[in-house]
């Protein structure tokens, strides 16, 4: 399925509404998730010792920045839902830009990682090859992408009122690494569960390089 560009701004702004309608509710039910196998992920797969610049793409409210900011690290936020911003400015104390996924200004080579939790989904697939270049060029040389993402059979479109991309492992790497990242690790959430009770697929990545081909594969 291909979007057209008026489509994919449609795709923006009601998924984003979406998330600024609901912002109280969707802190209420996510504050408490366990997702520290995630935050290990990331963690362990970083060079050198630290402290880190962490980039939480897709932020929300700021649970997962206040995790990195109380392990000593500068956590940067960065959302495209304005009430996300808000909140997790309030919460966390940390810098949390403002940013449309469609539409990033990253300074290059700025972080050593990127945390991805439950966001880059909402990239439609024709714009994905183009985000995951920014993603690179705004990592440091090494530096690591964590993503996790909602799996599929590869089809996009509407959930209710936002708009998803839902990958299989395969497909998935076929646009990560077409933007330059090298393959570190995957597993399936939640842990311990039969494969068809995990929804979730998480991958590992570090910048390779240099980037590569991004066209959509």
């Amino acid at each position: 399925m291909t979007i057209t560009d008026d489509e994919l701004q449609v795709a923006a702004r009601r998924t984003l509404r979406h998330y600024d309608d609901n912002a109280d509710e969707f802190w209420q039910g996510t504050a408490d998730h366990d997702v520290s196998q995630n935050y290990a992920a990331l963690l362990e797969s970083l060079r050198g010792p630290g402290p880190f610049r962490i980039l939480d793409f897709g932020c929300g409210p700021g649970r997962d920045l206040c995790y990195f900011r109380d392990l000593g690290h500068e956590a940067v936020g960065l959302d495209g839902a304005e009430r996300f911003v808000v909140m997790a400015r309030r919460l966390s104390g940390c810098e949390v830009l403002h940013q449309d996924f469609l539409a990033l200004a990253l300074p290059p080579e700025r972080f050593d990682g990127i945390f991805a939790n439950a966001s880059l989904f909402h990239v439609p697939c024709r714009e994905l090859p183009r985000v995951l270049g920014d993603l690179w060029t705004a990592l440091k040389p090494g530096g690591v992408l964590f993503s996790s993402n909602p799996r599929g059979s590869n089809q996009e479109g509407w959930n209710g009122d936002r708009y998803g991309a839902y990958h299989d492992l395969a497909s998935w790497r076929l646009y990560v690494t077409g933007a330059g990242f090298t393959e570190i690790r995957h597993y399936y959430r939640p842990p311990g569960r039969p494969r068809a009770e995990q929804p979730w697929l998480a991958t590992v990545w570090r910048r390779g390089p240099c980037a590569l081909d991004l066209a959509p594969p």
